[in-house]
Parts: structure tokens; sequence; C-alpha cells
């Protein structure tokens, strides 16, 4: 049985989320992060589809940042948690709701091309923007675990959705700086409901326990 299925963002990797991992372990739940990296939305969505379906007891999705996109496309779970996720509809992509949706100055991460073309994300813009509110040593590792992302990333386009009919909450740092201002009132409105917490793109890092907490009272079936 999977109780939990955590989806890394682009940039991310499993190994990000080890702590989170590891308090939901210690009380009692099973917990797979499946690692997404190069994979179409279509293959990402089977892979974890796959996962789904061999649990014994239906499982909670948790999407975090770009892993929201793929979170929003999979079918037969219990429950969606959002962290402060792209949630895309039908024939959206990152690129057409960005290109649709100017940000503030300062606002959106600074990814730049290696020499193979792939997007790099700056250290100190990632330090600032995704960890602000992570203390140093984690944030230093967090960091250190970024990888580069082909730019397709940003064509990523559902032919289908499950957020509709599954029961899903959105988790909305008020510090995040990462996603365009008007974006996270539009994801969130696709939520069963919203938590709104005083942090910023990554509570999985900064707050830990109290998103093991939420996770664990969803996988009860606790909507409150």
């Amino acid at each position: 049985m999977t109780d939990v299925i955590i989806l890394h963002g682009a940039w991310h990797q499993p190994a990000h989320y080890a702590e989170l991992a590891d308090l939901l372990r210690a009380r009692d739940l099973s917990v797979e992060v499946p690692d997404l990296y190069e994979l179409s939305l279509a293959e990402g969505t089977a892979k974890v589809e796959a996962i789904v379906s061999g649990s014994s007891e239906p499982s909670v999705v948790v999407g975090y940042s770009f892993g929201g996109v793929t979170a929003g496309t999979v079918r037969g779970a219990d429950a969606l948690i959002f962290l402060n996720s792209w949630i895309l509809d039908v024939g959206e992509s990152p690129a057409k709701v960005l290109a649709e949706t100017p940000g503030e100055p300062g606002e959106g991460l600074l990814a730049l091309p290696d020499a193979d073309g792939r997007l790099c994300l700056d250290p100190d813009d990632a330090r600032a923007k995704l960890y602000g509110d992570v203390d140093e040593p984690a944030a230093t590792r967090a960091v250190e675990l970024l990888r580069p992302e082909p730019p397709s990333i940003f064509d990523a386009t559902p032919t289908r959705v499950s957020w509709r009919e599954t029961p899903s909450i959105y988790l909305r740092g008020q510090q995040d700086r990462t996603i365009a201002t008007p974006l996270p009132d539009r994801f969130a409105g696709r939520c069963s409901r919203t938590e709104m917490w005083d942090t910023g793109h990554s509570p999985y890092l900064s707050r830990p326990a109290a998103v093991a907490d939420l996770i664990q009272r969803q996988r009860a079936g606790d909507g409150n």
C-alpha cells in the first residue's frame, strides 16, 4: 500500500523531500517519491497512476510547484494536495499561461541555458526565491540538489485533468515570489479549498512537520 505519493517540482529531485518523507514514515504512512525527470507529462502521469493502481487503498498525491501539473492529471487518487503548485486545465501549458499573465518585477526564477541548452537556475536567485525562509543548512543542500531542465518543461499540456473530480487542497505561501501574482488565485480556485500559510515557496522544507500534519489529516479523511 502507498499512502502518500510526493511529486517533485521542476529542477528538483526526490532527495529534496527526504525529510518530509521520513516524517511521514515515522507516522506509519508509506511514501513514494517517484523521479519524473525528463519524462513527458503523459509518461509522468502513467508512472504515478501505476503506483496509485498498485496500492490496496487510494493514495494521497502531493504535487509541489511544477509537480502539480502532473498531480492534476492523476486518476484514482484519494485526494490531491498542491504546495504552491501549477494546476493546468486541458490545452493549457506553462508557456501559454505565462505569456498571458505578465508578472511583477522580481517575480519568477532566473533560469539560464547551459552549453547543452538546458535551463539552470541561478544559485543565489534560487536560494532567495525558492528557499528564502528555509534555514541555512537545508537551503544550501537544496540548492546543491537542483538539476538543469530542458526548456520543454514549459510546453507540458494536459489532454485531460483529474482535479475537477478529486478532493483537493491548495497550500499557498504568502511569501512566494516564484509564480506571477495573479496565478496562485487562479490555481487555488481550481481546488476544493485553500490554506494560506506565512511561508515561501518551499513549506516542505521550512515547515516540514506542519506539511506532514496536513498530509496526515488528509490521509485520515479529515479535511479540516
